[in-house]
């Protein structure tokens, strides 16, 4: 008679672990579900990633080596306002991602109550003791040790609610009183109260990325030609409301400035530092103009800093940094199909876009000093904060547009199976 031999178990280990596929099997679906995270983001996703991490820490850098100076000058360590930027940049990273999370339906339900605070925290500034001024703006509130800028806020806010109200608005968009009558009120009351603080630039930026909004919702021409025309009228009042910012325009064209003499001394040695940095630069940390010569050297003038030490080179490196930006924003309107993230994401592209191209244009002297940062490179904490979550929320619909190709694709799929 024959026996039936008895079955191999597979080996194990003496501790009574599973066996050895077992542990295959596992590490296999570990990298297929980290596969899978990873193709849930778009290719655009991950370009404005990487094009905002490396301006962010080029920006560090350039930041370090422009404010070492007057750092020890003002605390008696080189350092202090490396280390501020940089704690800044800690703080906004984590936004950043947090944001990029955040559903759409969100800021769908929330965005008038963020526009709202963010617009009475810039009323704090302009009627309470919580206000400070500097260089003649009153835009800053203290509150404890923190210093910052409510108008950062208001500009985040108000891209967001653009693309909220205009997206709702867009069977209506062709009849002007639909889109006058949230605008006017609403985006021009929030544009006024930074306008009450003395702020120009910001003033310039908000009003820029208004109408820039409005042409990516299809608002018709000539009525962004008539807002145009009014915000120009609106700059001139506030232009000569100043005895400092008609200083600033009379140093453009070579004038006297009498009420401002440091914008001549501003931008002459701007000019000075983009001429001895040649095409290669004098090096990284070898700036002659940060030794007290450039006035906000790591702030507004960064760009002249850059110029001197990294030279013709790293300038245009800078230029093709922010094309590349334009390019990836441009990529996400066109990917979307929902007016809300095309509008809003329109409206961050020209607030970033043109705030740098407004900062670079005064450091050639092509138009008069308006004192706003270079977006994710000149040292300012609140800008920096609200950039980089402007940044996450564009990075959250370029990830919803992935979802929705996706979707539109296996829909696609399944309709052809069927067939």
């Amino acid at each position: 008679m024959t026996t039936t031999p008895p079955r191999l178990r597979p080996a194990s280990d003496d501790s009574g672990s599973e066996p050895a596929s077992g542990s295959r099997s596992g590490a296999l679906a570990a990298r297929i579900s980290l596969g899978r995270a990873m193709n849930s983001e778009s290719a655009d996703y991950f370009l404005l990633l990487g094009i905002t991490l490396f301006m962010v820490v080029f920006g560090l850098v350039m930041v370090l080596s422009s404010s070492s100076v007057e750092s020890h000058n003002d605390t008696d360590n080189f350092f202090s306002r490396f280390w501020s930027q940089g704690a800044y940049t800690l703080i906004g990273l984590p936004l950043m991602f947090i944001v990029s999370r955040i559903p759409m339906a969100f800021w769908k339900r929330s965005i008038w109550f963020i526009l709202g605070a963010a617009c009475f925290l810039q009323l704090l500034v302009l009627v309470t003791p919580l206000g400070v001024e500097i260089g003649g703006n009153r835009n800053w509130i203290r509150i404890g040790g923190f210093v910052g800028q409510p108008s950062e806020a208001i500009k985040l806010a108000l891209v967001v609610w653009l693309g909220v109200v205009l997206a709702r608005k867009q069977d209506l968009i062709d009849d002007w009183r639909h889109v006058a009558l949230p605008i006017l009120p609403i985006a021009g009351g929030a544009i006024g109260v930074v306008v009450l603080g003395g702020d120009l630039g910001t003033t310039v930026v908000m009003a820029a990325f208004v109408l820039g909004g409005l042409f990516f919702a299809g608002v018709k021409i000539r009525y962004l030609l008539a807002g145009l025309a009014g915000v120009a009228v609106v700059a001139v009042f506030v232009a000569m409301s100043s005895a400092s910012r008609m200083g600033r325009i009379a140093a453009l064209f070579g004038g006297a400035s009498a009420a401002n003499p440091d914008v001549n001394w501003q931008i002459d040695n701007g000019f000075y530092a983009l001429a001895s940095g040649g095409v290669f630069g004098v090096g990284l940390g070898n700036s002659h103009s940060k030794w007290s010569w450039l006035p906000a050297a790591d702030t507004d003038f960064i760009f002249a800093i850059i110029g001197e030490e990294l030279g013709l080179i790293g300038a245009v490196v800078v230029l093709l940094l922010f094309v590349m930006l334009a390019i990836v924003f441009l990529r996400i309107i066109h990917s979307s199909t929902d007016p809300f993230p095309r509008v809003t994401t329109a409206a961050i592209m020209v607030w970033l876009i043109f705030q740098a191209f407004v900062n670079i244009a005064v450091v050639l002297g092509v138009i008069p000093v308006l004192g706003v940062p270079l977006p994710l490179i000149s040292a300012g904490g609140t800008a920096m904060i609200s950039s980089m979550i402007a940044i996450g929320i564009v990075l959250s619909f370029a990830r919803q547009n992935a979802r929705d190709a996706r979707r539109a694709k296996g829909a696609a799929g399944r309709s052809g199976s069927a067939a």
